[in-house]
Order: C-alpha cells, then structure tokens, then sequence
C-alpha cells in the first residue's frame, strides 16, 4: 500500500500591513469633526454677542412713541446691547392689567405708576440702586412731595419724569369785563364767584363763578377737597372734628348756599372751555383738553387759593398728582432698566422730550427736577404749578388714575363722594363724615397702612 504523505505547505509568515478604512467612515468621521469645531466657534460667538445684553420692556402712559424713541434710539447707540421697547398703554383697566401681567410672571421691565399707587405695588417695585441716586441726591433733585410719595421702606421706589398738581384756570375775558384780580384766598374766591355768576329770569345759571360743590359734574373734586382739607390741617386718615368738618362745608356751599354751581350744568371742563366759566380746578393737562375744545379761549393759570396765613412762616399749600417710572423687582434686566432710567432722567433728557411733546401739543409735561424749575417760571400755565410745588402735599385721593374699582383712589374717593352728596341733601358733615373715617382705615388696611 502506497504512502500516503500529506502534501508539503510553505511555512506561513505573519506580517503587520495597514488595513485600509472604508472611504464612507473617514467622511463622517471627518464630518462630525468640523461640525463639533463649528459649534464651539459658534457658542463662543454668540456667547461675546449676548453677553451682558437686555431687551428691556417699557410700559408708558400718554406720551406718544415719537416723543420717546428719539431719546431711547440715543440711549441704544451708547449701550449697543440694550434694546428698549416701549409700549403706549391704554388708560382703561391699565392699573389691573399690569397687577395682572405681573401675577403671571410677566410684567414689563419698567412701567408708568401713580404717585398714589406705591401701597397698591409695593412688593412689585424694586428699589432705586444708591449707583443710580442715593437719598441725598434724590432729596435734593427733587421736590419734597415726591421724596415722600416715592419712599418705601428702607428706599425709594420710582424716579419721576415729570410733575403735576391741582392749579387754579381763570377766563381772563371775564375777569377783565368785570375788572376783577384773580383771588389769593378762599374768601376772596367765593366773593368773586358770587359777583361773577350770571342767571337768566328762571334762574337758571348761565354764567358760573366757580365749579364747586358737587361730585358729578365738577372734575377734580377730589383733588380740590383734599386739598381744602389738608390746607385747615385735617389728618387725611382721619377726617373728622371741627376741621374737617368746617372743609367739608366750605366744599359743598358753593352750590348748596350760594348757588353758583348745580347739577344742571355740564361738566367742570366743558363749562369753561364753553368760555361759561370763570374760575376752574385741574391739573396742567387740562390745558391740552380745553384748547382742543376752544382754541380761541383766553385764559392762564394762577397760584392756589390760600387760607388766611397764622405767622409769616407759614407756607403754602399745594396739592400733587403726578406719575413716575418704576422697575420691576422681578425683572430680569434690572440693572439695564434702572441704567436706562437714570440717563432719561437727567436734565438734557427730560429738556429734550419737553421740547419733542411741544411738536405735537401746546407744552410737554412739567419738569419734575428742582434745578429745571426757572425754565418754566414763566409759563402762562405750568407756572403756577411748579412755583407751589417745593409745597406741594398729596394723598390717596386722586381723580383719573385709572385704578380700577378696588384701587385705592376709587375705593378712598366714593367714601368722601357720598360725604358730600349727604351734606348737599341737608346731612350735617359731623355725621357724613363718620363712615369715611371707618372706610379709610378699612381701604388702607388692606394695603398694609396702618391708620395711628
């Protein structure tokens, strides 16, 4: 039988050789590189554009965007990351819908305030930053009245762009037919409203001295009444006694004992734009409202009634109602809100968006600063206003602010509405007095004021 030899093999020899990758791998693996090095050059680039920026949301009141955007297009070319958008609220339920925004977490950086509000806001507003205005700075670039309005707590809440407050408008071709200088005091007031008021043979009033008296058809009676009261020195969270008493009647005889003022007549405003009037309280924006309404009247403002003074020391009194710019405290761009505030309220600004608002009406808003008080010192309207205004006082009776029916303005003034209407169907005021003095320590208690 024939061998079998298995066949002979070369012995086999190991070697190391590369192996080539598919081509496919190394393009995604080369991909995925580049992708990875374009996002870390991305993020950093992004990161150097947002670093530090802020899109700030303003909520304002009655300016016009044309009277704001010059400034805030000056204030974003100096601070290129900060952008400001500013909103025009309507009037109607603004009060609710920014203590609304603010419950959803979404209020707007900056927003327009009552001087009266600060109770209603208080755990809302931040405080002005020592950076921005320390005490001593605001105490002195401001008027008393607001030093007080806007403190809170341990600071102060708000920064002003501009100041209002009650003055008294007089029809100068009424005043010059019949002779007369404007009166300096209350007394002095009512006699010319009397001597001045003109009746037809049915007696129906068709001339008025004054517009005073009455609640529905005298606009501003809650400015005009507080201040009545707080000139014979009535502590507003207590009305009652002889001084308040003794306002209170001064307020309503004008149209309950004098007659000058009924309930047949239109309102405050109408009357004296009609040139129906001869002396009218309100604020200074009512100016725009009546030249709008008759351009051809001729009328200027003068110093407030005063009571007769007990000592040459005495000062006069005034009553403030103005607006104020506050920052949210749980905004997120606080530190660009309040930067932003600072630079809008200094003196060239504040000069330059008077000098934009006088475009487009008769004068732009009074200056709110103590060293901008000579610029208007010879205004035929805002005059009167900023010279009273070093003793201006205010309180939580104010007309038009807009806060919604359980404000603290609305809720305040149908307390004192009722007062007078009680006292005008024959209500001694001892006795309509009695029920605004619990209400008032109700309504402030539930914002947290304390009545001692």
């Amino acid at each position: 039988m024939e061998e079998q030899v298995f066949p002979q093999t070369q012995p086999q020899v190991q070697v190391n050789t590369p192996v080539k990758a598919p081509l496919k791998l190394i393009f995604v693996v080369g991909a995925v590189v580049l992708l990875a090095i374009f996002l870390v050059v991305l993020f950093k680039s992004l990161s150097k554009k947002t670093a530090g920026s802020a899109e700030i949301i303003w909520w304002g009141l009655w300016e016009d965007e044309s009277v704001i955007s010059p400034l805030i297009s000056e204030y974003e070319q100096k601070n290129p990351k900060v952008k400001i958008k500013y909103i025009n609220q309507s009037k109607q339920d603004y009060r609710e819908r920014l203590t609304n925004a603010m419950a959803k977490g979404e209020g707007p950086d900056i927003f327009r305030f009552h001087n009266s509000w600060v109770p209603m806001f208080k755990g809302d507003l931040d405080y002005v930053p020592v950076s921005v205005m320390n005490a001593s700075d605001f105490a002195k670039d401001y008027y008393p009245v607001v030093s007080s309005d806007l403190s809170s707590g341990t600071g102060f809440v708000g920064i002003p762009l501009e100041y209002d407050a009650l003055t008294l408008y007089i029809n100068e071709d009424i005043f010059a037919l019949a002779a007369k200088n404007p009166p300096t005091t209350w007394d002095e007031l009512r006699r010319l409203a009397i001597e001045l008021t003109k009746k037809d043979e049915q007696g129906a009033i068709i001339q008025s001295g004054v517009a005073l008296g009455r609640t529905e058809n005298v606009d501003h009676w809650q400015e005009i009444l507080g201040l009545m009261m707080l000139q014979n020195g009535v502590d507003m969270t207590k009305p009652t006694g002889k001084l308040a008493e003794d306002a209170l009647t001064f307020y309503t005889v004008f149209s309950s004992v004098d007659g000058v003022w009924d309930n047949t007549l239109p309102s405050s405003t109408a009357a004296f734009a009609g040139g129906r009037l001869a002396m009218y309280f309100g604020p200074s924006w009512r100016a725009l409202n009546i030249m709008e309404q008759n351009p051809s009247l001729k009328f200027r403002t003068v110093p407030l009634p005063q009571l007769p003074k007990a000592g040459a020391t005495t000062s006069d009194i005034s009553y403030a109602t103005y607006w104020a710019e506050g920052v949210w405290a749980r905004s997120k761009n606080k530190s660009a809100a309040w930067d932003f505030l600072k630079f809008i309220s200094t003196k060239e600004s504040l000069t330059k968006m008077y000098t934009n608002s006088s475009r487009q009406r008769m004068f732009g808003e009074p200056y709110p600063r103590v060293d901008m008080a000579d610029l208007l010192k010879d205004h035929s309207v805002l005059s009167s206003i900023i010279t009273r205004a070093p003793y201006a006082q205010s309180w939580y009776l104010a007309s038009r602010t807009f806060d919604g029916p359980t404000g603290i303005n609305s809720l305040i003034s149908k307390y004192f509405e009722d007062a007078v209407n009680a006292v005008n169907s024959g209500t001694p005021a001892v006795k309509a007095l009695e029920p605004v003095e619990q209400g008032i320590t109700q309504v402030l208690g539930q914002y947290g004021l304390t009545v001692k």
